[in-house]
Order: C-alpha cells, then structure tokens, then sequence
C-alpha cells in the first residue's frame, strides 16, 4: 500500500475504534446507571422487583440487538458497509437521547430495544470493513486495537455517571456522541472488496444462505457458539455481582457498575492481548483456547472463598474480563469464514446472536435453576457457566483455523 492507502486504513481504524467505543458506552450504560435509574421511574428497592425490572431492560436490549444484527447484516452486503453504519447510527443515537426521558419500565425497555436495533449495525460492520481493508497478516492485530480501544467506552460511561451523579444525562450524552461520530464517518471510504463484488451476479446479503446449506450453517453456528463465555461474564457474574457477593461474604457494597467497569478495562486490555497472541501463533484457535483456560480459571476464582470482600470482587472481576476479552478475535473470525457477499451478514449477526443469548441464559440462569429447582445464586450461577464453557468448547473444536485465509472470494448460492 502507497502511503495516502496507509493513511485512509490508519483513519478507518481510528473511526472503527471511536465507533465502538460509542458503541459500549451505550450498550453498558444500563449496566452502570441500572439500580438509580429503576429506583428514578419507581421500582422497588427490592432484591426480587429489582431483578424482574433489570432482567425485562436487558433482555429487551438484547432482542433489539437479535434483530438490528440480521437488518443491517443483512443490508450491509446489499447497500454497502458505510450506508450501514450511518443508519444504525444515526439510528441509535436518537434513541439513546430518548432514554433520557422514560417515566416507566415498559419505556424503558423500548427505548433499549430500539437503541439495541441501533447498536448491532457498528461492531460487525466496522470489523468487516477493517478485515477487508488489512492484509492477511495484520487483521487480527487490527481487529483487535479497534475492540480494545473501543471497549473502554464502558470506563467512560462508568465515570460519566460517577461525576455527573444523573443517569439521564448520561443517556444524552450517549446518543450526542453518536451524531459527532456520524459527522466523522463522511471521511470513511467503501470496501474495495464489497466495491467489487456489486458489478458481480451472486446474492449478496441473503441471510437464507446461513440455513440453505448444511456445511454453511454448521459453520455459522459454531462461529456464535465460541463467543457465549464473553456474554455469561459480563451479563450474568458482573452485572450481578453485589447479589453473588451476598452469597459469597454476606455484608458487602459491590456497585455492579463498577464491577463492570473494572471488567472492561480487562477486557479492553484483553482484546489487545488476544491480537498479540493470535499473531505469535499464527492460529485464531489457539489463542482462543489460551482465553478459554484462563476464563474458567477466573471463574473458579470467582466463585471460591478467595473472594471474599468488595476489593477481590472488583479484582477478580478484572481478570474475568482481561481473560475473555477475545471478543475481537471471535469476531474476526466469523468474518473471514464467509465470502464477501456474505461477510457483513456474518460479522454483524454472529455476535449479536450471542448477545441475543443472554435472555436464554437469564432464563437458564433465574427461571429454571432459581425459581424452577430452588438453586441458590451461587449454584445457579455455576451450573449455568458450566453448560456455557463446555458448548463453546466443543464449537471451537469444530471450527476451522482461519489466520491465514484469504478475504477475496465469494458465497455460491
């Protein structure tokens, strides 16, 4: 590449990172603001309306999510990444302003979704058009400075809400950061690879192809399948963690926003890490069984007597992030399984289908082992992590090496 080609990759990659960074600050900020915003429209200061108002936002949040993923998976390899990522910006920056005002659960929860639609378009786009734009040989390492710059949106919003003391600003500031990032992206130009393939006759965007042949489709699942420990962290041991560490140690004053503050700073530094490691080994695989190691590790931890006050808690939290911080990595993966024509699809769906699994395990977590079987939090929280690890092990084992594959090809119907 000629140094003005240098320089066009280098502003993607600095405008992918603010992306996503816009990105997480509004996709935790529920995390972070969720005890003083319930009390503000009037939930009860009460463990289990806490948990039924708190679990109803997010899942809503994560639908959205669901959904937004295959819309503008979908429309990304039909229109083209930019036209995607001005819409769902655009889109999720209108949103999240509106979340400022809610009066009521019901609002609150169709404000997320709507903000969820939004959100799903920036990660998966933004890391196809960063695969496609990198050599073979830096797109992991690209791929992750975009997660892990972006990731500390999180540390943002967590200190935004610690200095401003009001969860509706912080909202507001949400969605207008969205329209300054919006101006930026003007600058951004078009995939040359997805330039190319628009003068092609294949189907571009059809997200039918996914379940119309078997090898296609058992490669899409097991791409979602890898990514289900990140989310089993961060929805279920961070975002509840004042309620785990009242199991743990009784007395405690774990601020769950915290927790998930000192979690993404492990994960962004995670992210980092992965590239680093996935380009040592020449192998996206390896890396990630390294990740996984270190994850069950963390969760032992986590769930053992050496957690045993407020300071281990947010410490453990940090190494629970830091060792699946491969978010990155995952998603790059599911990038370069599939062809040019079906690349935006993949990469914007598949982690949002693992986002959109977080009401699955809620549902797990609380209906079946809780309030069905009785379990405590404690139990329930193992049982539920262990079912979590060992399916995404058994995908990746299935899943083919991808470091060395080459972005330029196609998906025949």
């Amino acid at each position: 590449m000629n140094k003005k080609q240098n320089l066009n990759v280098l502003f993607t990659l600095i405008i992918a990172s603010l992306g996503y960074f816009v990105d997480i600050y509004e996709l935790l900020l529920f995390s972070i603001v969720r005890k003083p915003s319930l009390l503000a429209i009037g939930v009860k200061d009460d463990a289990i309306d806490m948990l039924e108002a708190s679990t109803k936002v997010i899942n809503y949040q994560m639908v959205g999510l669901l959904i937004g993923g295959v819309i503008w998976g979908v429309l990304g390899d039909k229109k083209g990444r930019m036209k995607v990522l001005f819409g769902s910006i655009l889109l999720y920056s209108v949103a999240n302003f509106a979340t400022g005002y809610v009066q009521t659960v019901d609002q609150y929860a169709w404000g997320r979704f709507i903000g969820g639609i939004g959100l799903a378009g920036e990660l998966g786009v933004g890391i196809t058009l960063v695969s496609e734009l990198l050599p073979r040989s830096r797109r992991g390492l690209g791929t992750s400075m975009v997660a892990g710059i972006g990731l500390l949106g999180a540390v943002f919003a967590y200190f935004v809400f610690k200095f401003s003391g009001d969860w509706r600003l912080c909202y507001k500031i949400g969605g207008l950061m969205g329209i300054g990032l919006l101006m930026l992206r003007v600058g951004v130009l078009e995939s040359a690879l997805f330039e190319k393939i628009k003068t092609e006759d294949v189907s571009r965007g059809n997200f039918l192809m996914f379940f119309n042949n078997r090898d296609r489709f058992t490669k899409y699942m097991k791409a979602i399948l890898i990514g289900l420990p990140t989310w089993y962290v961060i929805g279920l041991l961070m975002n509840f963690s004042n309620r785990f560490a009242g199991e743990l140690y009784e007395n405690n004053l774990i601020d769950s926003g915290r927790a998930t503050m000192f979690g993404y700073i492990g994960i962004s530094l995670g992210d980092i890490t992965v590239g680093f490691v996935s380009q040592y080994f020449k192998s996206r695989k390896i890396a990630l069984y390294i990740f996984y190691g270190l994850t069950i590790a963390s969760c032992v931890a986590y769930f053992s007597p050496l957690n045993h006050n407020d300071s281990t808690m947010y410490f453990i939290c940090g190494l629970l992030g830091f060792s699946c911080g491969f978010w990155a990595i995952f998603v790059t993966m599911g990038a370069e399984q599939f062809g040019t024509n079906l690349r935006a699809t993949a990469a914007t769906t598949i982690p949002n289908m693992v986002r959109g699994a977080l009401p699955l395990m809620n549902f797990l977590f609380l209906d079946i082992f809780q309030l069905k079987y009785h379990h405590t939090i404690y139990q329930s929280g193992i049982q539920t992590g262990i079912i979590v690890i060992i399916i995404s092990l058994i995908a990746l084992y299935f899943t083919d090496e991808t470091f060395r594959k080459k972005m330029n090809f196609v998906e025949k119907s």
